[in-house]
């Protein structure tokens, strides 16, 4: 058997202008693979369940979905990953069509709620 290769040749692309960003979404990116591969799984046991009370390991292991079954996963799977990567679609769209005013407004609503809130005096209220 071939030995497939573990990291890709040259350098890594960039598709922001601050190369953090990238690392941010690729971490997120590997994060939500993990997640789906948690939720295909959970959903095999939960479909073994509904069949008898309790399976075993090699019982998960084994189990080989239906298409219906891959295609429900596949769907939940795209509905997962446009919600985790919702906030770059809506900057990709904004910059495309040069319209960042719901962009901007989202970050003004993050920026305005995680601002510290001034703790008023008492001597000041009296």
């Amino acid at each position: 058997m071939a030995k497939l290769q573990r990291k890709a040749k040259g350098e890594r692309p960039y598709f922001f202008s601050e190369p953090n960003v990238d690392k941010v979404i690729a971490m997120v990116m590997g994060l939500a693979g993990e997640v789906a591969v948690l939720h295909d799984r959970i959903d095999t046991m939960e479909r073994l369940l509904e069949k008898k009370v309790g399976i075993k390991r090699s019982e998960i292991e084994k189990y080989k979905p239906s298409v219906a079954v891959m295609t429900e996963r596949a769907a939940w799977r795209e509905q997962f990953l446009s919600e985790v990567l919702r906030i770059v679609e809506i900057e990709r769209e904004a910059l495309t069509t040069g319209d960042t005013a719901h962009y901007d407004e989202a970050i003004a609503l993050v920026e305005e709620r995680d601002k510290p809130r001034r703790k008023t005096s008492k001597k000041a209220s009296k």
